[in-house]
């Protein structure tokens, strides 16, 4: 198995805040399971992980400006 790009994994925990105020850590998620979502872009696989793990959505209005701007380059 390959190691989790890390500029992805950077990216997929922005999202993750974004979405549900957690990160890959806070989720437990170690390199075998992030590989299950790992050819998704990094916004997408925080979507289908929360969807699959039935998270629910954060409040996106506490969100820092800085991560917003890294969200949207996620895309």
């Amino acid at each position: 198995m390959d190691a989790i790009d890390r500029d992805w994994l950077q990216m997929f925990d922005v999202a993750m805040k974004h979405l549900f105020a957690i990160d890959h850590f806070d989720a437990g998620l170690d390199d075998e399971q992030l590989s299950c979502f790992a050819d998704f872009p990094p916004y997408e696989a925080a979507m289908i992980f929360g969807e699959k793990f039935d998270l629910a959505r954060a409040d996106v209005y506490w969100f820092a400006k800085e991560h917003q701007a890294d969200l949207k380059s996620a895309s």
